[in-house]
């Protein structure tokens, strides 16, 4: 599998894995069509399926157009069919959803919303985690608790460490910025920011980024527990 960054909106990052074999693909939180169109397009690429890690409307925004267009299946959190746009198939946690040449794994990782999922594709050693783990940061609580947040962490935290990490945003210089401050000493978090401005300098995308790394720089997933935890989620609220 291939996977393509498309940059959307402001800050956005919606994913497209495809299937080179077949020259299909899946898109991973179209926050909008356009780009996805113009780049499917372009490559000849059939796009079959719309898959969302949560209903926020800048992971949602182009399911509508996109699957008029090429008749793609919406596939998204079983209890969030009244929330995503379009939505044809519900999954659980733990599921292994298969669609041609596609295996991927859903878990559920509730704290940025009650229903958000990610896509784990087990066999490449990817994971799509939205808004729930950034680099060098996590996401805002607005519908779980801090126990479910850190709750969710730790199910990521738990995959192999080679796992490639591709986010929602791209937020990973303000978010390292918070982790400098608040965890000086840190000689991998140093190397880490260097190698974040040079990619930024050239224009090039902050992820994918390895588990290995964001578990020796990431200081939410330093938290060893809920107290520390929700102190360093109320700090970075109002950094």
């Amino acid at each position: 599998m291939r996977i393509e960054i498309i940059p959307c909106l402001k800050d956005n990052y919606s994913y497209l894995v495809i299937d080179e074999i077949k020259n299909i693909a899946c898109v991973i939180d179209p926050s909008e069509s356009k780009p996805i169109i113009k780049f499917v397009e372009k490559n000849k690429i059939s796009l079959k399926y719309i898959l969302n890690t949560h209903h926020h409307f800048d992971h949602v925004g182009g399911n509508k157009e996109l699957k008029n267009k090429y008749n793609a299946i919406v596939v998204g959190f079983k209890n969030d069919y009244d929330r995503i746009p379009e939505i044809d198939f519900g999954v659980e946690d733990g599921q292994v959803w298969k669609k041609d040449n596609f295996e991927i794994k859903i878990i559920h990782i509730p704290g940025h919303t009650s229903g958000h999922i990610s896509f784990y594709l087990f066999k490449e050693g990817i994971i799509f985690t939205g808004d729930t783990l950034f680099s060098l940061g996590c996401g805002k609580i607005f519908e779980g608790t801090y126990d479910q947040m850190f709750s969710s962490l730790k199910k990521i935290k738990s995959l192999p460490l080679n796992t490639k990490i591709y986010c929602g945003h791209e937020y990973t210089l303000n978010n390292s910025k918070f982790c400098a401050k608040y965890d000086s000493q840190n000689i991998d978090l140093k190397s880490k920011i260097f190698d974040i401005n040079k990619k930024l300098k050239n224009g090039l995308p902050t992820v994918p980024t390895i588990l290995k790394d964001e578990i020796n720089c990431n200081i939410f997933l330093k938290a060893n527990d809920v107290k520390t935890f929700t102190k360093l989620r109320d700090l970075k609220d109002n950094f």
